[in-house]
């Protein structure tokens, strides 16, 4: 949402790698998402991708966030810098 809004398409190609995985907002995970905006954790993008790499009931699995700003997230929120080398293909 956030980066369709600042770029015209990007949307479409980060839907293009098959190994992403956009989850949607159920009606409680807005509630949550919008208690967590207000409460101050940042944006409507920022909160969605945090509830989204939180453990939860319908998810089993464990969410990894690519980011620029590994630092934005909390302790326990596995995340990795978008721009590592061996994301890039490099080792």
């Amino acid at each position: 949402m956030q980066a369709e809004s600042g770029d015209e398409g990007a949307a479409g190609r980060v839907l293009a790698f098959s190994s992403v995985v956009v989850d949607d907002l159920t009606t409680v995970a807005a509630v949550t998402v919008g208690t967590m905006v207000r409460d101050g954790y940042g944006g409507s993008d920022r909160c969605h991708a945090l509830y989204c790499a939180l453990p939860r009931a319908e998810f089993t699995g464990m969410s990894i966030l690519l980011t620029d700003r590994e630092d934005a997230y909390p302790p326990g929120v596995v995340t990795v810098d978008i721009d590592s080398p061996g994301l890039l293909g490099f080792h």
